[in-house]
């Protein structure tokens, strides 16, 4: 069965770039294409895409305020957020809208499909130029909540909660590479171990952390001081 992907771009050229790239792949469908958020949101909600591709930046509504709306009638969409630059203002506003990746346009046609197909597998994918600086924001929050002699009440969450299971060291060096941004493909490289290898062993902090995914993770560890970013 194909994936079944939207995108939204107010810029046709891009429209009909990522429709060819991704048309081309036997186990990806195209089934709408938004030119504006207002639209992305009303095609979502009629198609129910499996994954969306979202533009930061269109007329009528953005993508951020797209996405926050996509998934307050959509929980479960799986939406990964695209702009052109790294350093844009608006990178940490689509993770906390509810995007589960955020890759920037000059990726190569190959990592586009990877990146839709992980998606479907539910794992975040965050473009390495980008991780950097979402992660730094949530170090930032996770700094200021550190440094409040008196933090107002928050709710007995998964996020304020001690880790149920302490990780392996293998398992932490796992997840410090999972915040470097890297692909399981990518840390199986670095750690000389095989892909499915490293599969079992992001699968085994994700259920350790009670993290709903990668990024999930990630945030949870840099709460609990297991990842620093300036490391």
């Amino acid at each position: 069965m194909s994936i079944r992907v939207l995108l939204a771009d107010d810029q046709a050229l891009i429209l009909d770039g990522l429709s060819i790239i991704l048309n081309a792949q036997t186990d990806i469908q195209i089934v709408g294409q938004a030119a504006d958020g207002q639209e992305a949101v009303e095609l979502a909600r009629r198609l129910r895409p499996d994954v969306i591709l979202m533009d930061i930046r269109m007329p009528k509504t953005d993508g951020i305020s797209a996405t926050r709306q996509i998934k307050e009638s959509l929980p479960d969409a799986r939406i990964l957020i695209l702009t052109t630059y790294s350093e844009d203002e608006l990178v940490f506003e689509g993770i906390r809208a509810g995007a589960m990746g955020y890759l920037l346009k000059d990726i190569t046609r190959a990592q586009l499909a990877e990146a839709v197909r992980g998606a479907m597998r539910g794992e975040a994918q965050i473009d390495p130029a980008v991780a950097a600086q979402v992660l730094a924001e949530f170090q930032r929050m996770a700094d200021l909540l550190r440094r409040k002699a008196a933090p107002p009440p928050v709710p007995a969450d998964s996020d304020s909660l001690p880790f149920p299971e302490a990780l392996t060291p293998r398992e932490e060096t796992i997840l410090r590479l999972m915040a470097e941004g890297l692909t399981n493909a990518g840390i199986a490289e670095r750690l000389y171990l095989s892909e499915g290898t490293v599969k079992n062993y992001v699968s085994e902090v994700l259920s350790k952390l009670q993290a709903n995914d990668r990024t999930h993770a990630v945030v949870l560890a840099i709460k609990r001081g297991l990842v620093n970013i300036q490391d």
